[in-house]
């Protein structure tokens, strides 16, 4: 350690510190690494699954110790944990302290108009053409200021002894790119600070006909809404010949004492906005209970039709009959063995069916499965009978997230590409020519400086060069 180190002082030692590039590279190799974790690790899910998810690498044995450690160490809930925090709060200090420390020296060479120069600090200058013309000094200087208007250059003229000097610079500004991108950088960190600390990730399983005013984060934490909202209906559709789904969709009501303010069908790509909670289509299940209702659209052989809605083992009419029909069984997911046998093959409602039993004058007069997705089956001796839904039966999945810092983040990623536009695609470009008399003609030293993309700005020179030559 040198003398001038010792006698640093502890506040400059850590100023020295937080104004290394090394260890703005240094923290946010942590901060990415530790946040890949963060993304595979469920944030505030139940340990069962996060046990199920580490099983994948470690193996069901060691999955549940890796799981301890990880919590231990704050993974399960990591971006509110106090190191993480600790980790932004570093190098958004050492983001500030290495503009603090290198802003003054660039705003001093963007504040200093460019001026003219010696014949010596012309020649020093490494982008350099020179050119001789056949026209005066007066009609040369003339010539090559239009072509730097042409190429967004305004120059300034000076008239020397025998000679005219014409300096011209554009872009100055683009020199704080750099820190148009710290800025923006300093303003999504704000954001996801501000959304870690006042938002919430939560999930809401809602079924059909239920309210809720809470939603709930891992371990069945309980998250106050500030209002009430309920799920009117739940409707998935497949597609052909297949348990896969197409879409699934919810039908949302939003209440606030007792009154209804919005109502929005929401599904995967198209969630519900309110009061900075956004509710999105998450998954969906099979919920049945004794209140659930059975919905029929009954159409006799005459063409009189009738939509009906009753309870298991409740009994409905065919209208203009006097054929009565009664759910005697149900299955969410129906399918027919090699015996020919009818089999519930899952728990959620892929294929519902219902087993109805059509009696007259209290006779039994047959019974018929009834499919949703097999319009084949609604046919009935006595009329069509389409069964439709079994409403009250299925919940849907909402992910609940409130971030109040995302128009803070979305506010930077737009200044992000502002600052990053600025410092790759913009530059700082100061232009000298200088033309004197030269036996009768005229003599053009065209000199530049750039502060990048030093090749790309060689090949405007030389475009200038041209057209002042093709001009004299």
């Amino acid at each position: 350690m040198s003398g001038e180190e010792k006698n640093k002082s502890i506040v400059d030692r850590i100023w020295d510190l937080f104004s290394s590039i090394k260890l703005a590279v240094v923290v946010f190799f942590i901060i990415s690494a530790t946040s890949i974790v963060g993304t595979i690790i469920e944030q505030q899910a139940p340990p069962e699954r996060n046990i199920k998810l580490l099983a994948k690498f470690f193996g069901p044995d060691f999955a549940p110790t890796a799981f301890r450690i990880l919590d231990t160490l704050g993974f399960t809930d990591m971006f509110r944990s106090w190191w993480f925090m600790a980790l932004l709060f570093i190098f958004t200090a050492n983001l500030v302290i290495c503009s603090i420390e290198r802003l003054p020296k660039i705003w001093k060479v963007v504040k200093e108009p460019i001026k003219p120069v010696t014949q010596e600090r012309l020649n020093a200058l490494s982008i350099k053409r020179e050119l001789i013309l056949k026209e005066n000094v007066d009609k040369a200087s003339e010539h090559a200021g239009a072509v730097l208007k042409k190429y967004g250059f305004k120059a300034v003229v000076r008239k020397e002894d025998k000679a005219v000097q014409l300096y011209a610079e554009k872009g100055r500004y683009s020199r704080l790119g750099v820190y148009i991108t710290h800025l923006s950088i300093l303003l999504i960190l704000a954001g996801a600070v501000m959304g870690m600390l006042f938002g919430f990730n939560a999930s809401l399983n809602l079924p059909e006909g239920i309210s809720s005013v809470f939603a709930y984060k891992g371990g069945g934490t309980q998250i106050p809404l500030g209002f009430e909202i309920r799920c009117d209906n739940f409707n998935v559709s497949f597609y052909d010949n297949s348990d896969t789904p197409k879409s699934y969709r919810s039908w949302l009501t939003i209440s606030e004492d007792g009154r209804e303010v919005m109502k929005k069908v929401i599904d995967v790509n198209n969630p519900l906005h309110y009061k900075g909670i956004t509710f999105y289509q998450a998954n969906y299940g099979f919920e049945p209970s004794k209140d659930s209702i059975f919905q029929f659209a009954v159409t006799s052989n005459n063409g009189t039709k009738e939509d009906v809605n009753l309870k298991f083992g409740q009994s409905f009419n065919i209208p203009g009959t006097s054929v009565t029909g009664k759910v005697i069984d149900f299955s969410p997911a129906i399918a027919v063995d090699e015996s020919g046998k009818l089999y519930t093959y899952a728990e959620m409602m892929f294929n519902p069916a219902v087993f109805v039993e059509f009696s007259e004058n209290g006779t039994v007069k047959y019974r018929q499965w009834i499919l949703v997705r097999s319009p084949q089956t609604w046919k009935v001796m006595d009329g069509i009978v389409e069964f439709k839904h079994l409403w009250g039966a299925q919940y849907t999945g909402l992910q609940v997230r409130k971030d109040p810092g995302v128009w803070v983040v979305y506010l930077g990623c737009m200044i992000m590409a502002m600052g990053l536009f600025t410092s790759f695609f913009m530059v700082h470009a100061r232009v000298w020519i200088w033309v004197r008399d030269e036996k009768g003609g005229a003599k053009v030293v065209i000199a530049s400086s750039v502060n990048k993309n030093k090749i790309s700005f060689e090949q405007k020179i030389d475009k200038i060069a041209k057209e002042i030559m093709a001009k004299g």
